[in-house]
């Protein structure tokens, strides 16, 4: 009787065993004791011992097993192993086997190990046809770098890659990053979010509702709501592209870098941040926006740079240069203005309305109060000029004179002082608004003093020269002084004229680009061709150098791009009262 039990499980044995050619039947290829159990598992082949069997490329082994009488399915018990190729290993306490459908089921202390990763988790389904396998148990994920948790998630072996689509958590030693849509691909450590995410470090706090970030070299590309949080700045932009280890980061269309200590704006459509050097620029629509005192100030220039730590701010605007302030405005070829000094220098062809007053000189500095943050006082360095149109006809009230020092009450001119070379032209009219005449004088020195932003008493120094002179009896041809230039039509009236024609060319062209791509929001980034390409041979069949050709020596620049020219100072000497005129 013993002898055919024997007999009958090696035909068994054989049978399973006999249909090893075929992909659809499971091969047994050890088995320390064969045997059935009717009353466990009716039909079922019982293999117990270092039980080895393969299919289809793929070997299985356990310590405990049953083969079913098509040879098609199987259950794995104790140390089950899952070895595909030497790409992919699968280790569980249970795992259950189809040759039908090549699909496969793991549970219990789950470890799915590739040479680039190692899962963990308590049960996951594999399917050898597509090369995919997916848990829907909490799973963590290690690799060389980082560490992700999620509670499902599924892996594309033939890619590489991992797609979480609930909470999901990854760890690296210089950041976490979370999300509930995440792409990643353990070979290359490339990671794709999509919808609200999140990488926090010591030095920031990134936020993007659609990203690319490379975990090997530390560098990400941002669109959707993006911005970068600093402890001192936030940048946001439509493109945001970031470096971690040399703490940059540039911002491409409807940039806006908020500095938040100091509460002041920078707005373009380009700009960049070097963190570690503590400076900025913008570019294409630029404009640095500070609150002083209630009131906001505009600075343009086709470039701005922002340099310096919090309390230490220096702002650059170049060329074509402008600003605007709801009392102030004015243009010029550069501003430079320091927040430690309170200076703000106009350079080249400087031009500021103060009210109905038009200042001109070659250079001009604005000094605030550090403390009150109000400005102070005014110097116009070299061909002074200021210039008001008659408050009730068609003439206009001038003094020149070499330089310029005026002073400021609650953001007004109150007095100002012109030096050496000075000249005057002036319409006096009574208290009823009627032309007295119109007096000219020329002196060392011009005071003057303003109520109401308006000349109330002009005052001339150090022999005197001049008289008022009736209006029929003034000349037409003289009564604009030598270098005269109205520039009214130039006044910067709101905020937004500070930006010439060609700059609000950018807002136009972002506007459009933004348009353009809202329409595809809601679409995961697309898959980089790094990431596809990464881990394949390089083609290293080198092509013909190109021909050279010659090139004429360009002369050098006289100086850097970008660099400020110097500021000269000058000093205003002391003179002696001689004449005053006093202005109804």
């Amino acid at each position: 009787m013993k002898k055919l039990l024997f007999f009958t499980l090696l035909a068994l044995f054989a049978s399973f065993s006999g249909v090893a050619q075929k992909n659809d039947k499971i091969n047994i290829e050890h088995a320390d004791n064969v045997d059935k159990n009717e009353y466990e598992m009716p039909g079922a082949l019982l293999l117990q011992g270092n039980v080895r069997v393969n299919h289809d490329g793929a070997i299985m082994t356990c310590n405990k097993a049953y083969l079913f009488p098509d040879g098609k399915y199987m259950k794995a018990f104790g140390d089950v192993r899952l070895v595909q190729g030497d790409t992919l290993f699968l280790d569980s306490r249970y795992a259950e086997y189809s040759a039908t459908t090549k699909q496969a089921l793991a549970t219990g202390n789950v470890v799915l190990r590739s040479p680039d990763m190692t899962l963990t988790t308590d049960t996951i389904y594999f399917d050898r046809n597509v090369q995919e396998a997916y848990y829907r148990t909490p799973g963590t994920i290690t690799n060389k770098d980082n560490v992700l948790k999620s509670n499902t998630g599924r892996y594309y072996a033939s890619q590489k890659k991992f797609v979480f689509l609930t909470a999901v958590t990854l760890t690296n030693p210089k950041y976490v990053m979370k999300s509930n849509h995440l792409d990643y691909f353990d070979n290359s450590g490339h990671a794709y979010l999509f919808g609200p995410s999140t990488i926090t470090s010591e030095q920031n706090y990134i936020y993007t509702e659609k990203g690319f970030y490379d975990s090997k070299k530390n560098v990400g590309h941002f669109l959707n709501h993006s911005y970068i949080n600093y402890k001192d700045r936030k940048i946001e932009g439509d493109s945001l592209f970031y470096d971690r280890k040399i703490e940059f980061a540039s911002a491409t269309r409807n940039v806006k870098i908020t500095d938040t200590i100091n509460k002041g704006i920078v707005k373009g459509h380009y700009g960049e941040v070097w963190k570690l050097k503590d400076s900025l620029f913008v570019t294409k629509r630029a404009v640095a926006i500070n609150l002083v005192e209630k009131d906001s100030v505009y600075i343009h220039g086709k470039r701005l740079l922002v340099t310096g730590k919090p309390e230490n701010r220096v702002i650059r605007a170049w060329p074509n240069a402008r600003f605007y302030k709801s009392d102030m405005s004015g243009k010029c070829d550069s501003i430079h203005s320091s927040q430690v000094t309170g200076l703000t220098k106009m350079i080249n062809k400087p031009v500021l309305w103060n009210f109905e007053n038009q200042l001109t000189g070659d250079i001009m500095h604005l000094i605030a109060d550090k403390k009150t943050e109000k400005l102070d006082s005014l110097k116009v360095l070299g061909h002074s000029f200021i210039i008001a149109k008659d408050s009730a006809g068609t003439g206009y009230n001038q003094v020149k004179g070499v330089n310029l020092y005026g002073k400021f009450r609650e953001n007004k001119l109150y007095e100002v002082d012109i030096v050496k070379n000075t000249e005057c032209i002036y319409y006096v009219r009574n208290d009823a608004q009627e032309l007295v005449g119109i007096n000219k004088s020329a002196g060392s020195r011009i005071n003057l003093l303003l109520t109401d932003n308006k000349i109330d008493v002009l005052t001339v120094y150090d022999s005197p020269a001049g008289d008022l002179t009736p209006e029929k009896d003034f000349p037409e041809n003289a009564r604009k002084l030598r270098d005269f230039v109205w520039r009214g039509d130039e006044r910067i009236k709101t905020k937004d004229d500070i930006f010439p024609p060609e700059e609000n060319a950018y807002a136009d062209e972002a506007k459009k680009e933004t348009d353009a791509e809202a329409k595809i929001d809601d679409k995961p980034m697309e898959i980089r061709k790094e990431t596809l390409d990464y881990g394949k041979p390089v083609d290293t069949k080198k092509k013909a150098p190109a021909k050279k050709q010659s090139v004429k020596s360009q002369p050098k620049p006289s100086a850097k791009a970008g660099t400020l020219p110097a500021t000269p100072s000058a000093k205003a000497k002391p003179a002696t009262a001689v004449k005053e005129v006093k202005v109804n």
